[in-house]
Order: structure tokens, then C-alpha cells, then sequence
């Protein structure tokens, strides 16, 4: 799979000084500037530390399944930065080339929030999930799901988080990324139509 993530550093520069700094004990397989230039710190056949801990479907360790991508981003979760035109362009030329290589499937991109929600917020509801799935990189809902139960359709989107909250949070911020307020039966159909159309369980 790949996982997304954003950096909330001031620059690529420092993203790439803090990933390649073994102290850190963190790395990332790509970093993409906000100019579009993309710096490999490791080669795609080889685990980074990009995960930590997390789970997504039946993969409990992330790390070892996955390609991780940082964007150069200085979001926080109190102030969300917009991803640039050319950092995103640079994105999907990378994603595609990443499912010549080895054969992923749209479903399989998530973001680190999907796969440590209790812990992450990247790459957060500025991030635009529609554009990737336009081009066949990741998914996005048409809202044609019937309402069903949505912690258990969160498990078999995925989501392998008992919080229920954190995974509403991290749901709406991917796939309904305006919406507040409890759950309600837009959540539990827009999972449903997930579920049933890109369900790993």
C-alpha cells in the first residue's frame, strides 16, 4: 500500500534533514516539495520508518507493507495549509509510476490518519482525495451507499481502531471533510458504499 503524509515542517529542506537524521529514528521511502520536486531518501524495496504504530485491514505493521510519501506541508491540526498545484502534479506522476511498479490498487492509498487515527491528522481535509480517485490513485464515494452500521463497516473498510470517534474524525476529514456535528446517516452510507464497493474484509 502507500501512505500519505504530511510533513507540518517549515520546509522540504528541514523534512528531508530530520528523515535522513538517524538520531530521529524516522524516514520516509519520497519527499514532495510544495515546488513539486521529489526527493527519494529510500528505495522503494526497503522498509522505512514511516507508519509507526497503526493498522489497516489485515496489515499490523505498516512499515513493512507499504511506500511512504511525505508532503512539504507546515499544516497543524489547528491551522490546515492547501496543498500547492505543483506539489499535487508531482504527486499523481509519482503514484503512477508507483502502480506500474507494483501493481496497487486504488483502495490501497490511505492516509496516516486512516491507519493511526487516534495519533495522526495527515494529510488532513485540505487534501484533495477527489483529484487522486479522478485519476484512478485512490477512492471517492458517488453518496449511492444504503445506511448501515458504521463501526462495523469502518472495520471492514479498514479502519482497525476501537475509538469510535477518532475514526468518525478521521473519515469525515478524508471523505466528507466540511461535515461536524454526530454521527449521522450521511456517515453510515457514505461507509457503507465504501465498504461494499472497496471493503478489505
Amino acid at each position: 500500500m502507500v501512505v500519505l503524509h504530511y510533513t507540518a515542517m517549515q520546509s522540504a529542506k528541514a523534512a528531508i534533514a530530520r528523515l535522513c537524521d538517524p538520531a530521529v529514528e524516522v524516514s520516509a521511502h519520497y519527499v514532495i516539495s510544495e515546488q513539486g520536486i521529489v526527493t527519494q531518501l529510500v528505495a522503494e524495496d526497503m522498509r522505512a520508518w514511516h507508519a509507526g504504530a497503526g493498522a489497516w485491514g489485515d496489515v499490523v505493521d505498516v512499515n513493512s507493507h507499504s511506500i511512504g510519501i511525505e508532503l512539504a506541508n507546515c499544516s497543524t491540526p489547528d491551522a490546515l495549509v492547501p496543498f500547492p498545484a505543483p506539489q499535487m502534479d508531482a504527486l499523481v506522476g509519482l503514484l503512477t509510476g508507483i502502480f506500474a511498479r507494483w501493481n496497487i490498487a486504488p483502495e490501497r492509498v490511505i492516509g496516516h490518519s486512516d491507519m493511526a487515527p487516534t495519533r495522526k491528522c495527515d494529510p488532513g481535509p485540505k487534501f484533495d482525495w477527489q483529484r487522486l480517485a479522478r485519476q484512478g490513485l485512490s477512492v471517492w464515494p458517488k453518496g449511492t451507499g444504503q445506511v448501515g452500521d458504521f463501526a462495523q463497516d469502518a472495520q471492514r473498510f479498514g479502519y482497525r481502531c476501537e475509538d469510535s470517534a477518532a475514526v468518525l474524525s478521521a473519515f469525515r476529514a478524508r471523505f466528507l471533510p466540511c461535515k461536524t456535528g454526530s454521527l449521522d446517516a450521511q456517515d453510515r452510507a457514505v461507509m457503507r458504499e465504501l465498504t461494499d464497493r472497496w471493503g478489505c474484509l
